[in-house]
């Protein structure tokens, strides 16, 4: 009896680890994708790619700017079509995920001009939350920044 369970215990612990591992990968997976979608996000943003945009956000999407103001998805690509980036990308992106959810941080710099046409030489750090969709898609629907005193 005693051996059957020490058996047991020890397939137990090898099924867990594989479980583990093949997690890992996969998370590693999703990790890179997210990332790789944070980066279609800066690049549809710096050439006003509202379609481009649009397809990575859920339509219930919520941001919120580091001046704190809270915007829609319509509202978001009205501003991102609006705006001229000279400088406009991301740095120090991690991820995390938690099964069909991730919540990707990073570095945001820009410089140009926003949708007023208005100056902006900006450093900020960003989350960023993504879901999967049923689809099977990865759209983001929430957003924060908040800026970096340099």
């Amino acid at each position: 009896m005693k051996r059957t369970f020490v058996w047991c215990a020890a397939a137990l612990m090898s099924l867990m680890v594989a479980v583990q591992a093949k997690d890992d990968k996969m998370g590693g997976g999703t990790e890179k994708a997210i990332a790789a979608l944070e980066q279609q996000w800066v690049d549809a943003a710096k050439a006003n790619n509202t379609d481009a945009l649009a397809s990575l956000l859920s339509d219930k999407f919520v941001n919120t700017d580091s001046d704190g103001k809270v915007t829609g998805k319509a509202e978001t690509l009205a501003r991102t079509k609006a705006s001229k980036w000279e400088i406009d990308q991301i740095s120090d992106v991690k991820v995390t995920v938690f099964k069909d959810t991730a919540i990707a941080t990073g570095n945001w710099t820009g410089k140009g001009k926003d949708e007023k046409g208005q100056a902006v030489d900006a450093h900020e750090r960003w989350t960023d939350t993504w879901i999967k969709t049923a689809d099977g898609k990865w759209r983001c629907v929430a957003s924060a920044g908040s800026p970096i005193k340099m």
